[in-house]
């Protein structure tokens, strides 16, 4: 992904709309699953609709419960790949801060990144709540920050498909 330096790139005060939806971000997410723990018991299922129940469960591992049954060391390093990715995004955002469509994405995966990072340090797990299914099969439950970085991998992938084709 060849990037340009956008002309009304500003520099650091540019930083503000993107670290404030990443903000945003973080802030919803923290706050739903206050109010999930709160409100509901650990792994009993409230069912909203026929193919949506809330349901707190903690995920020590990545998405998918990838790794979750590892001896514990992928709490530090799940924590750690998030603070990079972090860092690299917070670059990214910087240098390409006049691309409206890259950066919207960039800043909704560092506010699902950082919530994500958030419970790890604060738990040693993330929570999850949100359980879709369709007869017998669920998806893994999820969260509001793994939707914010999910949103944010489908608009990096329409932005360079609009890139290459040239009709931003």
């Amino acid at each position: 992904m060849a990037r340009t330096v956008s002309k009304t790139s500003t520099g650091s005060s540019s930083l503000a709309p993107w670290l404030g939806i990443a903000l945003i971000v973080i802030l919803f997410d923290q706050l739903t699953k206050i109010a999930v723990r709160k409100v509901f018991a650990y792994g009993v299922p409230h069912e909203i609709t026929p193919f949506f129940n809330l349901i707190v469960v903690f995920n020590r591992g990545a998405a998918f419960s990838f790794l979750a049954m590892a001896g514990g060391w992928q709490r530090w390093a799940f924590t750690a790949l998030g603070v990079v990715a972090a860092l690299v995004i917070c670059y990214l955002l910087k240098r390409h801060s006049g691309q409206k469509m890259f950066c919207t994405a960039l800043a909704l995966i560092l506010g699902g990144a950082l919530g994500n990072v958030i419970d790890r340090l604060a738990h040693g797990h993330v929570i999850d709540f949100l359980d879709f299914h369709v007869g017998g099969w669920h998806w893994p439950a999820f969260n509001l920050a793994d939707s914010a970085i999910t949103i944010g991998a489908i608009l990096l992938v329409i932005d360079e498909l609009r890139r290459v084709r040239g009709t931003r």
